[in-house]
């Protein structure tokens, strides 16, 4: 796929309930770059192998969950005209002022149908990844915890499924990759959407929840990778969820686990390239176990019900 319009998913803020519990377990378990604090005492983090100053923000908060979703887009050029597309289809925008993020240019908020804040920009102070670009080495020494290569992607709740999917796909370019039907063999219950060439760059489930978050995903470039982050989860006596594992759809390897907070996590690998000229893939009812948990072929019962 070409990426000319939004490119891939650029950071979030997340709601916690101890920021310096949190703080200590991003960095030390997680494994990602303290980046500071700004005024407000949000905490800044990014993976080591990430470009941009921060992908995720922690906010001291009473509950937990996510406050938004940020993609990154290719220029400022784009960042308008998806602006005015927005508006175009009804959607009603605002503009974030350059700096009200550590690092961060202009950015276009909006809500999308599911209730979730969603939040377009097109600049970012780039740090660098410390291999620099003139022959660089081919591994960052002295990583520590999972140590993910980047905020990968986000599976999030709500009741408007048809109206996020479609505003997705129609106004901001993105693919319809996998979905599952429900019983009645026509209607989404989920829906797994890329703005590249991913297997999923975000996903959507219909829940009466509306925004709510299911987890935040982190990629990793092996399956014994996976197996490792288990391993420090364990040793640091995480909260896990579910895994490690293969899912049907996407066909990714995963482990689910909890922060401190409670909201969930993904530590992911693998899913296959995406192109636009292939063929949305189709689950049925029937098959939903398989196709979330292809090991096990059926879901368990806090991978269906929380969420924050």
């Amino acid at each position: 796929m070409a990426i000319c319009g939004v490119m891939r998913p650029g950071h979030c803020q997340l709601r916690v309930l101890d920021l310096e519990e949190s703080e200590k377990f991003y960095t030390n378990v997680m494994g990602l770059q303290a980046m500071g604090r700004d005024a407000s005492g949000r905490s800044y983090f990014k993976a080591l192998d990430e470009f941009d100053h921060h992908s995720v923000v922690l906010r001291q908060a009473d509950r937990a969950g996510m406050d938004f979703y940020g993609f990154k887009v290719r220029d400022a050029k784009t960042l308008d005209q998806l602006e005015a597309d927005l508006k175009a289809y009804g959607v009603s925008t605002e503009r974030i002022p350059a700096g009200e993020l550590l690092e961060t240019g202009e950015r276009v908020r909006f809500k999308a149908p599911t209730g979730h804040t969603f939040e377009l920009y097109a600049e970012k102070t780039k740090v660098g990844n410390g291999l620099g670009n003139l022959n660089p080495e081919a591994i960052i020494d002295g990583r520590k915890g999972i140590s993910p290569v980047r905020l990968d992607h986000w599976q999030i709740h709500g009741s408007d499924l048809d109206g996020s999917r479609d505003l997705f796909i129609n106004v901001l370019g993105f693919s319809l990759v996998e979905r599952i039907l429900m019983e009645d063999g026509k209607t989404d219950m989920a829906v797994w959407l890329s703005c590249s060439n991913k297997a999923h760059d975000i996903a959507f489930v219909r829940d009466e929840r509306d925004d709510t978050l299911h987890h935040a995903s982190y990629y990793l470039e092996t399956w014994e990778q996976v197996l490792k982050a288990a391993d420090i989860l364990t040793i640091h006596r995480a909260s896990l969820d579910i895994g490690p594992l293969r899912h049907g759809i996407t066909r990714g390897t995963t482990i689910y686990a909890f922060d401190p907070s409670g909201n969930r996590f993904e530590t992911f690998c693998g899913g296959y390239d995406y192109y636009p000229d292939m063929d949305t893939v189709v689950w049925t009812w029937d098959e939903i176990g398989r196709g979330i948990f292809y090991h096990t072929r059926e879901l368990n019962e806090r991978f269906l019900t929380v969420v924050t």
